[in-house]
């Protein structure tokens, strides 16, 4: 993180949130968190905090935008694969019909604070977690005095801008060379400016090759498998955490077109990036972006 203030470090202070909404609300692990109790509750009514339920308004909507490409609900999907954990594989057709039975964002109901899901859904806002952390970081910045800037990077996939730097110029952010032989080859650079969310979704980040093919962890939901869209990678910039990480996964699925669209509906700028090395910009995003790595080339998105 880079903070400017002129106050104490909150580095730690950050830290720690971001543990307390990990372990509070996000973690389908940990027996005590919102999301677990919303779980083992599946088949009946129950009551979130405001907090949760905001949330889950907010994606709900993004699904049904998406038409289902990004879907809170494929906790049983994402476990059955493992990938990235100690149990990846692939699974078998039969196993992957049978969750699949138990996924769709339809499953879900909410009427204010109340939830239901059908029994047997099970709720993973993995693809989201990152992005409601960084929601959560700007409101606590925002009460901070004393800090006038700060950039925030989740893992690399996620990054949060606020207010701007004390030169004013740009906030640049890396993104990486999905098919790169080094983690400093970048694909290019994006400039944030103001206060601004970034989300990166990649086939490179959590995968297995076998046979020859690639199995990333990003779930195509009408399928059960890894999404195959001829995308790479996708990042997406807009106003909010939440927004950015979920738009970025569900872009993932759905391909450069369709992708495309789907951030005209947000307002949101993105850039794709295919398997023959091709760089699509959504015209927010030409201004942008800045290609570094030679072996690719910009194209248009065809409307």
């Amino acid at each position: 993180e880079t903070l400017y203030t002129t106050g104490d470090d909150l580095n730690a202070e950050i830290g720690n949130k971001l543990r307390e909404i990990e372990n509070g609300l996000l973690s389908w692990t940990d027996e005590d968190s919102q999301i677990s109790k919303l779980n083992a509750a599946a088949g009946e009514m129950t009551e979130a905090s405001d907090e949760l339920a905001g949330y889950l308004a907010q994606i709900e909507q993004l699904a049904d935008d998406s038409g289902g490409a990004f879907d809170p609900t494929l906790g049983k999907v994402i476990r059955l694969w493992d990938i990235g954990g100690e149990n990846q594989r692939i699974p078998g057709e039969d196993e992957i019909q049978e969750v699949l039975k138990d996924s769709g964002y339809q499953k879900i109901s909410l009427d204010g604070n109340t939830i239901h899901m059908d029994e047997g859904c099970s709720l993973d806002l993995g693809a989201a977690g990152k992005g409601i952390g960084c929601d959560l970081i700007l409101e606590n910045l925002k009460n901070q005095k004393d800090v006038t800037a700060a950039l925030m990077n989740l893992g690399g996939s996620s990054v949060m801008t606020y207010g701007s730097k004390p030169d004013g110029s740009s906030w640049n952010v890396a993104v990486t060379d999905p098919r790169a032989e080094n983690d400093d080859d970048y694909l290019g650079v994006v400039a944030l400016n103001g206060t601004e969310f970034l989300s990166t979704s990649g086939d490179y980040e959590k995968y297995f090759i076998e046979d020859g093919v690639r199995y990333h962890h990003i779930m195509d939901p009408s399928t059960g498998y890894p999404a195959k869209s001829g995308v790479t990678g996708v990042t997406v910039v807009c106003d909010t955490g939440l927004e950015a990480d979920a738009l970025s996964t569900a872009c993932f699925v759905l391909g450069v077109e369709k992708g495309a669209q789907l951030l005209k509906t947000y307002g949101a700028d993105g850039l794709f990036v295919d398997e023959d090395h091709h760089v699509y910009l959504t015209e927010g995003m030409k201004e942008r972006f800045s290609l570094l790595a030679d072996s690719y080339s910009v194209e248009d998105i065809l409307e």
